[in-house]
């Protein structure tokens, strides 16, 4: 996918997953409404402060018209502020409950920002994709967003490890991983788009995406999903 540099173009080997999604694409040829979860924090969620339309609103809006199906569903179960070992817990109620085809669970975030057990959160994403895997459902971890937050000194270590930790738990077991940190980073680094682009006006601790950043991730993530395989 190509767009224009001020637009933050999508290449295509950072939003390419790396395994197929055999339970989404037997539910998008099947007549039942197709039932997609989004699992995580703020990121997910949304935020009361600020105009940001978050990405699970989006995802199902782009979805719905990529495939012609007014019936795909995509639930919004992000909590502002959870991480790995919370939103563990809600997995029963806001996962399984669902009987989704595909869960997104964004994750990473705030294990940095609040300066989390990084092994803790490692072991709880292990737990988490373990236990998912037991079920019917196509998973897609989401990493962190590259954002000023976690950038900074105290901070961007953990940053860089989280991603990996998120990547090696993904690999472990056959799921794919959307890289919104390396994309991010590409529109920065290599379109130069500025943080305050990316960044939510209202956000004076400089984490949480903007508008135009949303929009984007959300459009990438489209992408991703719709050219991912059906099967291996």
């Amino acid at each position: 996918m190509s767009d224009m540099a001020g637009d933050g173009n999508i290449p295509a080997e950072l939003i390419t997953l790396k395994y197929p999604l055999p339970n989404l694409a037997a539910a998008l040829l099947g007549k039942e409404p197709v039932r997609i979860v989004a699992m995580g924090s703020s990121s997910t969620a949304g935020r009361d402060q600020g105009d940001v339309v978050p990405y699970p609103s989006r995802l199902e809006l782009y979805l719905r018209r990529k495939y012609n199906n007014p019936h795909i569903d995509v639930v919004n179960r992000g909590v502002v502020g959870e991480e790995a070992n919370e939103e563990l817990l809600r997995f029963g109620a806001d996962i399984f409950a669902e009987k989704p085809s595909l869960v997104i669970w964004q994750v990473g975030t705030n294990a940095v920002f609040h300066d989390y057990n990084l092994d803790g959160v490692a072991a709880k994403i292990a737990e988490g994709l373990a236990l998912l895997r037991k079920y019917p459902i196509d998973v897609v971890m989401m990493d962190p967003q590259y954002v000023t937050a976690m950038l900074l000194d105290a901070k961007a270590d953990a940053s860089d490890r989280i991603a990996s930790i998120i990547a090696a738990a993904a690999e472990k077991e056959k799921v794919s991983v959307f890289r919104r940190w390396a994309l991010m980073r590409h529109w920065h680094v290599h379109n130069n788009i500025s943080f305050q682009q990316m960044l939510e006006p209202a956000d004076d601790r400089l984490l949480h995406q903007s508008d135009w950043s949303t929009q984007r991730i959300s459009i990438a993530l489209s992408e991703a999903i719709s050219k991912a395989p059906a099967a291996g």
